[in-house]
């Protein structure tokens, strides 16, 4: 994975079952959460034997598997055999753009409709610092396995499968990117979604499931099945990026690198809080079977498996979508209005025409949507309006996609008192400046401080500065408050200065996110390089709660991009 982080953490355990295949399914499914096909179980043993080879094709040829190296081909001729024998057409594409001209494995199951294709990927390289057995050994064994298990099946196609497996990831996801622009505008089209798999054993990880896309929909239900919760990841980046920015539906499905495991996750997943989901992140102590979780390699092994089987095969060619809301809640006072993002996503099949509307609303609040219906994958705007009438209280409002079926989501609307009602107005952040040291915010090292050249401040003598480094690096920033709730206004702003040394004109290199608890308020990158801009945002959908405004910067392995925040503030009246 191809991700710009820094973070150090102490060796962690491996979780190795003695029962390896059965130890990493659960025994029970959670009441009500029934899957829609029994897909063949993928043995994580059989996945293990893939790492031991892949451990060995880095051994034999210099200690790594890197792209333009003979470990990398060795696994690139391995992954071809293997499919091949199998009764797979096998494309080996050559990325001239790549280190080495390497290749690109490309890999059809013969069947199904090739005008509904469902792509799955991973990539084959891994850095020169070690073998790369997590990053992405995982990712190719589960999905090698899982392909391999369908093929043993040989099951009905109603759609089209087909694997690809990417040189030059972690030199900036270039053989993906060769790929996706080989490609004709049809035949981009035909790819109805794509999955990336990257690092899916981490010793410390999780479950990330980042995407709206039919197979991101397909892993979360095996993965609610058999009572693993997932969460969506701000760690990037990988080959789901070629394919989005192609305008194709992609989803990043990880158990996480760098970043570091929260107390939260510990109670849903086990570990150990404070340390990296994978200690051994593009490090030479990425080995196989030291650096994989056992357990976390199987569930996802059969995950890949349910979504490409429940996707691609049968005899069904009923359409089917989801809907989702972004945020679920929002809270108002009378006259004023909340918006959230209605996403849906094409779960089966061809997508269709999805018809919007809402029910639930009290006396004086309406539900208006733009556009009214969207195309499965698309997404609209609601907007919840009050008028002064509205009594306060909390309501759920039903929000319903019509198509071939019907698929809703609820939003909880909370409207606030009057009159009164507005208490502990006034401002929110600490050290709004950051001029009376580092408290109460939290920073990596070295962000706040009294800096000069590109990280000067705007005003006073200190600012934060995120970045700026030229090298793979990143830094955070936040603060947790409280917003009172029956207030009318709820501003952030903070000033905003982007340097950078990046010449291109269309690529995203380097990148700024702004969140609010897990909502992403916005992303900056090089490309809007400029002097300090005022930003502002409007946090009323979080009145009443406690939340953590928070900033990433995420720099790559290239030229520099410096983040530059002064004078922050959170206006509540």
């Amino acid at each position: 994975m191809r991700l710009r982080t820094v973070t150090a953490g102490t060796a962690l355990a491996v979780f190795v079952a003695a029962t390896a295949a059965l130890g990493a399914l659960p025994a029970a499914a959670s009441p009500g959460a029934t899957l829609l096909a029994a897909p063949p179980t993928v043995d994580v043993a059989a996945v293990n034997a893939h790492l031991q080879q892949l451990q060995s094709f880095a051994t034999s040829n210099g200690g790594n598997r890197a792209t333009g190296t003979a470990g990398h081909t060795a696994t690139t001729t391995y992954l071809q055999q293997k499919l091949q024998a199998a009764g797979f057409t096998v494309t080996v594409q050559t990325c001239t753009t790549c280190n080495g001209s390497a290749k690109n494995i490309i890999a059809d199951w013969p069947g199904g409709d090739t005008a509904n294709t469902y792509m799955f990927g991973a990539h084959s390289d891994g850095v020169s610092a070690g073998p790369g057995i997590n990053d992405d050994g995982s990712g190719t064994a589960t999905l090698l396995e899982a392909a391999l298990r369908l093929a043993a099946s040989n099951p009905t196609m109603t759609n089209h499968l087909r694997f690809g497996w990417w040189a030059g990831e972690e030199q900036g996801l270039i053989g993906s990117k060769f790929y996706v622009n080989s490609l004709s505008t049809a035949q981009k089209s035909a790819i109805k979604a794509y999955g990336t798999f990257d690092m899916v054993a981490s010793t410390n990880g999780g479950y990330f499931v980042t995407g709206t896309d039919a197979v991101a929909v397909k892993l979360r239900a095996y993965f609610t099945s058999i009572n693993v919760p997932t969460e969506t990841s701000t760690e990037c980046c990988s080959d789901d990026g070629s394919f989005r920015n192609a305008g194709i539906p992609s989803s990043i499905n990880s158990a996480g690198a760098s970043y570091t495991k929260t107390s939260a996750q510990v109670t849903k997943w086990g570990g150990t809080a404070g340390q990296a989901y994978d200690s051994c992140y593009h490090k030479a102590c990425d080995t196989y079977p030291s650096n994989i979780n056992s357990t976390a390699l199987g569930r996802w092994a059969n995950a890949e498996e349910y979504a490409l089987w429940t996707l691609t095969t049968g005899t069904s060619t009923t359409n089917d979508f989801s809907v989702s809301l972004s945020p679920s809640t929002g809270a108002v006072t009378p006259g004023s209005s909340a918006t959230a993002t209605v996403n849906t996503a094409t779960t089966a099949g061809s997508a269709q025409t999805v018809t919007l509307s809402a029910s639930g609303a009290p006396s004086g609040v309406s539900v208006s949507f733009s556009p009214a219906s969207v195309t499965s994958g698309g997404s609209s705007t609601m907007t919840v309006a009050t008028t002064t009438a509205a009594a306060p209280g909390s309501y759920t409002i039903t929000v319903t996609g019509t198509g071939s079926a019907t698929r809703s989501a609820s939003f909880t609307l909370t409207v606030n008192g009057t009159g009164g009602g507005c208490t502990g107005a006034g401002q929110k952040l600490g050290n709004q400046g950051f001029e009376s040291g580092t408290t109460p915010w939290t920073a990596s090292s070295g962000v706040i401080g009294a800096n000069t050249g590109d990280g000067a401040p705007r005003t006073g003598t200190r600012d934060a500065w995120l970045n700026g480094y030229g090298s793979t690096h990143t830094d955070t920033l936040s603060q947790s408050v409280t917003l009172p709730a029956g207030c009318s206004s709820y501003a952030l702003s903070f000033y905003l200065k982007i340097s950078t040394a990046e010449t291109t004109t269309t690529s995203q290199y380097d990148k700024l996110t702004v969140q609010v608890g897990s909502t992403t308020l916005q992303v900056f990158s090089n490309l809007g390089a400029g002097g300090y801009t005022l930003r502002s945002y409007n946090l009323a959908a979080f009145a009443g709660q406690t939340v953590t405004v928070k900033f990433t910067g995420v720099e790559d392995s290239g030229l520099k991009t410096s983040f530059v925040i002064d004078d922050t503030a959170l206006t509540v009246s």
